[in-house]
């Protein structure tokens, strides 16, 4: 990545394109939430000015093709950090920590957590997430899974009646619920915990080094914190401290 950012004073960024509040694309072509700002910190930290990012967008099942395949130098997208996923990507981070939990209509009363769920009940997460197999193998081995390619389908799905609730990190959950307030809630029983890092290509340390700090100086300044205000915290989720980053 390095070498390509000095060169070219340019950079590919991989985010998310639905999710309220950590990165949407918005009808005017321009980007706007928590990981866009997160990303062009870092990005202006290495040089380069937000005219010459250049944003491609990110799905649950396709960021660490992004990145081994050289269409991404970077990916900022609630991206859980894993084991699984390390063996094939780096990782700068946690940049940011939250807690899994489910989603559902206002009037759902039959659903107070992730033990609730049965084969009764569908469930619905995206393609690629770790999410829905968590709540699978931990909670609900029988529960109806349903799986689409974006987050946003789900919710959609939800407010058709045509699943029953939606998990992945509360503080996504806060943001779409923040968009439809008198029809869908947080049930608010986060169940895991989940550490958002910085995607990279491996093997690169010297790249690694300078998104390393980067963060740093954004948690430091004051700019992490008044980022999630203005992002998130008008869904009324609760604003953490943020992380210790990991060496």
């Amino acid at each position: 990545m390095v070498g390509k950012v000095s060169a070219n004073d340019r950079m590919v960024i991989a985010v998310s394109f639905d999710q309220p509040g950590m990165a949407v694309r918005r009808l005017d072509g321009s980007y706007r939430g928590f990981d866009v700002d997160v990303a062009k910190f870092i990005a202006n930290e290495l040089g380069v000015k937000e005219q010459d990012i250049t944003w491609k967008e990110a799905q649950p099942g396709n960021r660490e093709t992004l990145l081994t395949s050289g269409e991404a130098d970077m990916v900022v997208s609630t991206y859980s950090i894993t084991d699984k996923r390390k063996e094939i990507v780096d990782f700068v981070g946690p940049y940011f920590v939250a807690g899994q939990d489910l989603l559902v209509r206002m009037n759902e009363s039959r659903i107070e957590g992730p033990k609730s769920l049965n084969a009764s009940l569908r469930l619905c997460s995206t393609a690629g997430s770790t999410s829905a197999a968590y709540v699978k193998d931990q909670f609900a081995k029988d529960v109806n899974l349903v799986e689409y390619a974006k987050f946003s389908d789900c919710v959609t799905a939800l407010l058709a009646n045509n699943v029953d609730a939606v998990t992945t990190d509360d503080v996504l959950l806060a943001g779409y619920a923040a968009q439809n307030p008198e029809l869908l809630r947080v049930v608010g029983d986060p169940f895991s915990k989940e550490e958002y890092g910085v995607g990279l290509r491996r093997n690169d340390p010297a790249s690694k080094a300078k998104v390393q700090a980067a963060l740093q100086k954004m948690i430091d300044s004051g700019a992490w914190r008044e980022s999630l205000e203005v992002n998130i915290g008008s869904s009324g989720y609760k604003i953490p401290d943020p992380p210790k980053l990991a060496p």
